[in-house]
């Protein structure tokens, strides 16, 4: 979790941090993080070098407030750092002063066409307001109001649009929502709010498409130091939204852009946030928690690879010590890879080889495989967390194909 500043500094009112000396910095292995400006969404930095920090967003009423608050402790639980709750109502409205007081971690009100829940929110003790000044009723008027409103409280806010709710005339304009009519909406709210001075906002600009994505936010990435909030929109159903979303937010945390995602998949959110942290991870900008790594089935095989690692991943979803699980289903790349896991199994001929940290324990049968390495496995888990080696919301594992060379 990002929210790690001391309990003094969590403490200050206003939390203004933006420009401060980063005490969290995050580095990418494939190229340098894109120069951003620092801004504090509650006790979660996000841009200036700050680790990049996941977001989901309740499908619960707002207005129901122990089914919100009980969602965002599911997705505080996988991971999540930031939570985004829906105001479309006034009831909504009432709901955020409990919500805020008891959410564990920082709440964002997502508001668009009443500018008074937005006031509201922030007297509520948001942490941060996303705002769409794209379809807040008489947004030139009341504005300025809501960036001296969020100056006061210290709080940030996010601008930005999707293609979907693009302004009309930069429809007209650019024959569409291409980069770069989604970008010149996206500078003409950012200069609104610099004209009044107010610069604790982070950008969006998200498009169903994912080269159009991308695109978009290469372009706006080169006009100013913003941080930038990634998301690929209505990206679909679980395994649809999550390729679109690794592909998109791959491209573009692999060039250093992007300071905040969300993975917005038509399924549970503490999917999203399963996704989202999994791919921080794997992209080198998070600590490697649990994770399964398996072959695919093939001629090769002399094993049921598929339920077999289908009923480890089962069998271990509970499991969150950082440890690395390899199911193998042939004798080629099978006893390398069970080598180089911390536990792993080379199978075949009705048996299966049993490695911990490269070396072969035990020879056990087929049958005998499943049950062997969910007990070591959860052997080894109990020993890390024992010895403190488990992390702070660590997650369970995700399934991750080895391809064989040949196929």
């Amino acid at each position: 979790m990002m929210n790690t500043l001391s309990t003094e500094k969590t403490a200050e009112k206003p939390f203004r941090k933006t420009g401060n000396p980063v005490e969290l910095t995050s580095e990418s292995p494939l190229h340098p993080r894109r120069k951003s400006h620092r801004i504090m969404v509650g006790s979660v930095p996000v841009g200036g070098g700050a680790p990049i920090s996941v977001q989901s967003m309740t499908n619960t009423l707002t207005a129901n407030v122990p089914a919100t608050l009980q969602q965002i402790a599911e997705l505080t639980a996988a991971g999540c750092d930031i939570v985004r709750v829906a105001v479309p109502s006034q009831d909504d409205a009432d709901a955020l002063p409990e919500i805020c007081r008891k959410s564990p971690v920082p709440i964002i009100a997502d508001i668009h066409f009443q500018s008074k829940y937005v006031f509201q929110a922030i007297d509520a003790g948001c942490a941060a307001v996303r705002v769409n000044p794209g379809n807040i009723r008489k947004f030139n008027e009341v504005g300025p109001s809501i960036c001296k409103a969020a100056t006061d409280a210290g709080i940030s806010l996010r601008i930005g649009v999707n293609a979907g709710s693009l302004d009309k005339e930069l429809y007209a304009k650019y024959g569409g929502p291409t980069p770069e009519a989604l970008v010149a909406s996206a500078l003409k709210e950012a200069h609104m709010f610099e004209d009044v001075g107010f610069h604790d906002f982070k950008i969006s600009v998200k498009h169903h498409d994912v080269i159009t994505m991308v695109e978009t936010y290469r372009l706006l990435a080169s006009k100013g130091d913003w941080p930038l909030h990634l998301g690929v929109t209505e990206a679909g159903p679980a395994w649809q939204g999550t390729i679109k979303s690794c592909l998109a937010f791959g491209a573009l945390l692999a060039e250093g852009i992007g300071d905040t995602i969300r993975v917005s998949l038509s399924a549970p959110p503490v999917e999203e946030v399963k996704v989202g942290c999994k791919l921080l991870e794997y992209m080198g900008l998070r600590p490697r928690k649990f994770d399964i790594i398996s072959c695919p089935s093939c001629g090769r095989a002399q094993v049921d690879v598929i339920q077999l690692a289908s009923a480890v991943t089962e069998g271990l979803k509970d499991v969150t010590a950082p440890i690395r699980v390899a199911v193998m289903g042939c004798i080629v790349n099978g006893p390398g890879e069970a080598r180089e896991a911390d536990l792993g199994v080379a199978s075949g001929n009705g048996k299966g080889q049993i490695f911990i940290k490269g070396k072969v324990i035990e020879t056990v049968p087929e049958d005998q495989i499943v049950d062997t390495l969910l007990t070591k496995a959860q052997e080894i888990a109990a020993q890390m967390e024992a010895d403190g080696l488990v992390p702070v919301n660590a997650t369970g594992p995700v399934v991750v194909p080895i391809q064989h060379p040949n196929r």
